[in-house]
């Protein structure tokens, strides 16, 4: 049997980016390293470089989201990168969006836990619930699909105006140059790359940014939300 990975003290960043909710965060990277292990939700090799790799890492995406938005953090997983930009912007109202049971299960103990009033956990695929949950002013994701496909289920979730925000690798150039056209389709106006974390993680965590119109998700989507709109109306008069 192999001997499970140890969990590393939290580095001096982490006191600096977490504040006075230091200590949930590292409540958090344990709850992660042992039931998160344990129920399968990250791998045991990633245990050592959980605080860089995972944590902190998807707290600095908190530098690319405005003041007192919604977010709804899409194929939330283990929580990342929803429950780290929870513990550092009390100001947002975050929904963490993810459609296997034993993941909501996890998530909805470490918001109990962690005292995470602002945030609510969704069991749902991002395209069953378009129309059920309100439009958001910001779609986040880590690590959930190439981003042309990412973006046909978290484009639509958003409010006019709002953004998208997806933490990726060094494909990111690649991937968004792939994905120009489906996400002109989907009602992007502007993208862009931004590095984020600076004196906190190296290398820079980076973020593809995909900015919408009055249209999120075009003309396609558009019907199908206001479908999904006038269900939702008839079953609340019944």
């Amino acid at each position: 049997m192999t001997e499970a990975a140890e969990l590393p003290p939290a580095p001096e960043q982490a006191r600096e980016v977490f504040g006075e909710r230091f200590a949930d965060a590292v409540r958090y990277a344990e709850l992660l390293a042992e039931a998160g292990v344990q129920r399968g939700l990250i791998g045991p090799r990633e245990v050592p470089r959980l605080w860089e790799r995972h944590l902190l890492n998807c707290a600095v995406l908190s530098e690319a989201v405005p003041e007192g938005v919604t977010v709804c953090d899409v194929g939330s997983g283990a929580g990342l990168p929803g429950i780290p930009l929870a513990l550092v912007r009390e100001d947002l109202n975050i929904t963490l969006l993810e459609p296997l049971l034993r993941r909501t299960n996890f998530l909805t103990e470490v918001v109990e836990l962690l005292g995470l009033d602002h945030v609510t956990v969704v069991r749902g695929r991002a395209e069953e619930v378009m129309g059920k949950l309100p439009p958001v002013h910001v779609v986040t994701a880590r690590a959930v699909a190439p981003l042309d496909r990412l973006a046909t289920w978290g484009v639509p979730l958003l409010r006019p105006y709002g953004e998208m925000l997806a933490l990726k690798g060094d494909t990111a150039e690649e991937e968004l140059k792939a994905a120009a056209t489906a996400l002109t389709k989907l009602g992007a106006v502007s993208t862009s790359i931004l590095h984020v974390g600076e004196g906190v993680v190296d290398p820079l965590s980076t973020v593809v940014r995909v900015e919408v119109g009055e249209s999120p998700g075009g003309v396609r989507f558009a019907a199908k939300r206001a479908k999904a709109a006038r269900t939702g109306r008839a079953r609340r008069r019944r």
